[in-house]
């Protein structure tokens, strides 16, 4: 038989003519050879709209994908790559059988908690669920067994018979590690537990999401989450208002910074208002990332600029054909607030980005913190680069100072750093006219009303609260969107 990516392309000028007008395949076809190292014959061209190509995509995945391979007679083990909650059935578990057979009425052993659970259903997907006897090496289906604790059912996880438990697990299988984390709050303090069950539930078939319950001053009861990235965030974020209606505050990203105390030790740091006092750190690492950015030659100076903003290093340039690639590195920090946002807005929503960890760096990082009324605001404090503290304490107290409604007495919002104000706002008070009574007679009269007034004000604000609304942080965790 022919190479099926030589015969499509013959046939391909007839394709483009009746499907994609003003599609042009060889140039594309060139571009992603350059990217990915390969030959442009070897790009597939198809189209699920006309069916031309189908064929031969098809036999191409039979030639290039392996068959399964699995020892029928070892042990049973079987991959966990996903699972979803039933509500009357529990936790039902997809797997890919890799080597033995489960069978219905087994008892099953997940291998990575060392739980036991008797097998109540085996089937496989066509498209709908059909109960089997078994499932053997090389086949996928899915696995019931009653579970309703989600924690017990991790995707990764290795299956195996209790009976005969295999003697190691599958290679591959490791926790996923947290690289930013946020804290969720419910707008209203009574969704709390529906959050909590919410959170279970996402988790069971997502095992990099964690969680641990969150008590904020000014926000109340929430849990303090862990995500693989941004777009982690903006999914789970998602699901959680969409699927089960809940209306949430984020608070500010952070990354995992390591501190090292001056008497030896190491600590990891997830919230910003657990930073140690700056007199017993010695120094901050902070993560770094490999970004690679493809962008249209034109919009190359704008992407400069910006990872030049965020502290990047750059490490390489390259054309392909129109096209450029920028490899940069940059700190986990500065991306994971608004520079997916910012790189969409400069290039028109042509660049492409992807990251991977590179590391940890020491940094000048300090803790900046908000103080409303001489009071902190614990869910708007962040670790920032001190060469950035300045300009971020500016803009979130000037926000903050529109935000946050009038009182009877002034309202002094400002940006620390330790004990060093670095930027200040202040609210005016409301006005209230007490001569508006005296409509004559002696001035000393009036003189005596606004005396005693500003007695009083001075009084409110020594021992006045003032109450931040919930809208003033949803607006004010968004500050880094006007960088």
């Amino acid at each position: 038989m022919s190479d099926p990516a030589a015969a499509l392309s013959a046939d391909f000028l007839h394709l483009q003519w009746f499907d994609l007008p003003a599609a042009q395949p060889e140039r594309y076809a060139q571009e992603i050879a350059g990217i990915i190292g390969c030959d442009p014959s070897d790009i597939l061209k198809v189209s699920a709209k006309t069916g031309e190509g189908v064929e031969g995509l098809l036999n191409k995945i039979v030639d290039v994908v392996p068959p399964p391979a699995g020892e029928l007679d070892a042990p049973a083990r079987a991959l966990i790559f996903d699972s979803v909650y039933d509500t009357y059935r529990g936790v039902v578990t997809y797997v890919r059988v890799v080597d033995g057979r489960l069978t219905r009425r087994e008892r099953s052993l997940m291998m990575s908690t060392a739980s036991a659970h008797e097998t109540l259903e085996v089937g496989v997907i066509s498209p709908e669920p059909i109960p089997s006897e078994g499932l053997a090496a090389g086949e996928v289906g899915y696995l019931i067994t009653g579970v309703k604790d989600v924690r017990q059912a991790r995707v990764g996880d290795t299956v195996t018979s209790s009976a005969h438990p295999a003697a190691e697990a599958l290679a591959g299988y490791s926790h996923p590690k947290p690289m930013v984390f946020s804290g969720l709050y419910p707008v209203d303090g009574d969704d709390y537990p529906d959050l909590r069950d919410a959170l279970d539930k996402l988790r069971l078939n997502d095992a990099a999401l964690v969680f641990e319950p969150e008590t904020s001053d000014a926000l109340g009861f929430g849990f303090r989450c862990g995500f693989l990235g941004l777009l982690h965030l903006e999914i789970i974020q998602e699901r959680l208002q969409r699927e089960f209606d809940l209306d949430l505050i984020t608070t500010a990203p952070s990354v995992v910074y390591r501190v090292h105390l001056t008497n030896g030790r190491l600590l990891d740091l997830h919230n910003p208002a657990d930073m140690p006092d700056p007199v017993k750190i010695e120094s901050i690492e902070e993560p770094w990332i490999k970004a690679t950015i493809l962008v249209p030659d034109e919009h190359v100076g704008s992407i400069l600029k910006l990872c030049e903003d965020r502290r990047g290093v750059q490490q390489e340039l390259t054309y392909v054909g129109s096209r450029a690639m920028l490899i940069y590195r940059l700190p986990l920090n500065e991306v994971v607030f608004d520079f997916y946002d910012r790189l969409k807005s400069v290039s028109r929503g042509y660049a492409s980005f992807d990251y991977h960890l590179d590391g940890y760096e020491t940094g000048d990082l300090v803790k900046l913190t908000i103080l409303v009324n001489g009071e902190g605001v614990d869910a708007l404090g962040m670790i920032v680069h001190r060469s950035q503290a300045e300009a971020r304490g500016r803009g979130l107290c000037a926000r903050l100072k529109e935000l946050i409604p009038r009182q009877l007495f002034k309202i002094a919002i400002q940006a620390a750093i330790g004990g060093k104000v670095i930027a200040r706002e202040t609210v005016s008070a409301l006005r209230k006219d007490v001569t508006a009574k005296c409509y004559g007679g002696d001035a000393t009269r009036k003189r005596k009303l606004l005396e005693k007034q500003k007695e009083g004000k001075k009084k409110m604000r020594q021992y006045g609260n003032v109450e931040i609304p919930q809208s003033a942080f949803i607006a004010a965790l968004k500050i880094d969107g006007d960088r």
